[in-house]
C-alpha cells in the first residue's frame, strides 16, 4: 500500500475529511518505497527495502491549529485521529501569520514518475554496485559508495475544495575510490528520476581515474587561482546563494539581498551578465512537483537574467503583507551554459587549478554570502593547457556572488542534487591554506 492511485488517494482524503468539524482541515497522504545498497573495501555492507505510508491531519479553529499523524486507515483509526487533531488546535495558542488553506488550483502535469525506477529490485542493485566494485578492484583501488532509490506519491486534500497528487521516482548514486597506498582519491556523484540514464561502471570509471591521478600530490602555495570547477564542486555554493532570494529576509534587512536603507535587491545586477538562473518543475532533465506543501502551484520562474534579479520567493503570508501575488519557492535551479567540455576548459587555461568537489562549507559572514570550505577528491595543477599533476588539498574563503562576477567562462551542464549546473571557468578564486586531506 506504500503508493496507491490518485484516485484511491482522493478517496481516502474524502473520507477523512468528512470527519472534519473544524473550521478548516487538511490532509496530506504520501507514501514511499525506498531500497539501497552501500558497500565498503570493495565489498558489498548492506542493502535491503523499507515502505512507509503516513496521513497528516491539521486542523484550524481561527488562527488556532492542531496536527495528529498517523499511519492506520480503518475508519475508527481516522476518526480518531481528526478528532485527536480538532482537541489539539482548540488548545493551541493563536499563529499570528495564520493563513486559510488555499482553495481550488490548477497544476501542470509533472514528469517525476520513471516506470524504470520503480522498478528496480535487489538483482539491479547488486550489479550496479559490482560494475562499480569490480573495475576497482582490477586497478588497485578501493571502492566504497551508495545508491538508493525510491518511488513514492505525495497527495493533499483540503476543505477549501484543493486537491493535489504527484507521484515521484529518483536514484542517487555516490561512491569514493582511494588509492591502495592511501595517497589518491577519486569520487563522482549521479542522481536521476529515470535510472535508464544511470551508469554506476561509467561514473565509477571517473572516480577510479581522479583516484590513481591524483596520487603523490604536492603542495602548491595558497593564494588567488584561475579554477576550473566542476558542476559537484560549486552546486552547493550555488544552493547557498539562491537561498538568499527570499523577499521577506530581505525586507527585514536579514539576508544578503537586503538593500542599504530598506527593501531587497529585485531589478539589480548582482553578477556577470551571463549569468542566467531560472527554475522549471517540467524540464524534462529536472523535473519536480508541479506544487508544493501548500499547494501552490510551480511554474517556470526566472530568477537571475543577465546578472540581474528577476523574483525573490514570496510566503503567502508575506505576499499578504506587501501585497503582491506569492512565489513558492521552486524544486530545482538551471543555470544556463555553454558548449565548452572540461576538456576544452582545460585547453584554454594557461594556469589555474581544476577541483573536483567543495565539501564542509559554513558559512563566515551572511551579509555577504562568504563561505569557508576544503577541497577534495581529486585537486589538479592546469598549466599551459594541460593538467601538470594533482597538488593538496585546499581551505577556501569564497563568494558565490564574488565568483559569479569573476566569471571568466562557461561550459556544459549536467545534473547535480536535482539541479542543472554549468562548468565554470573563475579567476581570483580564494585559496586561504593547506589541508593535509586526500
Amino acid at each position: 500500500m506504500a503508493i496507491i492511485s490518485k484516485d484511491e488517494a482522493r478517496q481516502i482524503l474524502e473520507k477523512v475529511l468528512s470527519f472534519s468539524s473544524a473550521e478548516n482541515c487538511e490532509v496530506n497522504l504520501s507514501g514511499s518505497r525506498q531500497g539501497n545498497i552501500r558497500y565498503a573495501r570493495n565489498t558489498v555492507s548492506t542493502s535491503g527495502v523499507q515502505e512507509n505510508i503516513s496521513l497528516v491531519i491539521t486542523s484550524s479553529f481561527g488562527k488556532k491549529s492542531g496536527v495528529a499523524t498517523i499511519n492506520e486507515f480503518d475508519d475508527e483509526s481516522l476518526k480518531r485521529a481528526v478528532k485527536r487533531s480538532e482537541e489539539l488546535a482548540k488548545l493551541s495558542p493563536e499563529n499570528p501569520e495564520f493563513m486559510e488553506p488555499l482553495g481550488p488550483q490548477e497544476y501542470s502535469e509533472s514528469k517525476t514518475f520513471a516506470e524504470s525506477t520503480a522498478k528496480i529490485d535487489a538483482e539491479y542493485r547488486a550489479e550496479a554496485a559490482a560494475d562499480s566494485m569490480g573495475p576497482a578492484a582490477q586497478k588497485g583501488v578501493t571502492a566504497a559508495g551508495f545508491l538508493e532509490h525510491g518511488a513514492g506519491f505525495n497527495s493533499m486534500m483540503n476543505s477549501k475544495g484543493l486537491f493535489a497528487y504527484n507521484q515521484n521516482t529518483n536514484v542517487d548514486f555516490t561512491v569514493t575510490m582511494r588509492s591502495n597506498d592511501g595517497t589518491g582519491s577519486g569520487w563522482v556523484t549521479r542522481d536521476f528520476n529515470d535510472v535508464s540514464k544511470l551508469d554506476t561502471g561509467e561514473a565509477s570509471k571517473i572516480a577510479i581515474d581522479k583516484a590513481l591521478q591524483s596520487r603523490e600530490a604536492r603542495a602548491i602555495e595558497p593564494g588567488k587561482y584561475t579554477v576550473i570547477l566542476e558542476p559537484a564542486a560549486s552546486v552547493q555554493l550555488l544552493n547557498n546563494m539562491f537561498g538568499s532570494f527570499n523577499a521577506r529576509t530581505a525586507d527585514e534587512g536579514r539576508s544578503f539581498m537586503s538593500k542599504e536603507g530598506g527593501g531587497s535587491k529585485l531589478g539589480e545586477k548582482i553578477v556577470d551578465e551571463r549569468i542566467n538562473i531560472y527554475s522549471d518543475p517540467q524540464h524534462p532533465e529536472v523535473p519536480t512537483s508541479t506544487w508544493t506543501g501548500n499547494g501552490l502551484p510551480r511554474k517556470k520562474m526566472k530568477w537571475l537574467e543577465n546578472g540581474v534579479v528577476k523574483n525573490l520567493f514570496y510566503s503567502r503570508y508575506w505576499a499578504k503583507e506587501k501585497g503582491v501575488e506569492p512565489v513558492p519557492f521552486p524544486g530545482n535551479g538551471i543555470m544556463e551554459g555553454g558548449d565548452a567540455t572540461l576538456e576544452d576548459m582545460i585547453k584554454d587555461t594557461k594556469r589555474g587549478i581544476l577541483v573536483t568537489r567543495l565539501w564542509y562549507i559554513r558559512t563566515v559572514d551572511p551579509q555577504t554570502l562568504l563561505y569557508t570550505g576544503l577541497t577534495r577528491d581529486g585537486t589538479f595543477f592546469i598549466e599551459n593547457g594541460k593538467i601538470k599533476h594533482p597538488v593538496k588539498n585546499f581551505r577556501f574563503n569564497e563568494s558565490p556572488i564574488i565568483m559569479l562576477n569573476n566569471l571568466e567562462s562557461l561550459g556544459v551542464q549536467s545534473r547535480v542534487n536535482g539541479n542543472l549546473i554549468p562548468l565554470m571557468k573563475v579567476r581570483d578564486f580564494t585559496f586561504t591554506s593547506l589541508s593535509d586531506a586526500v
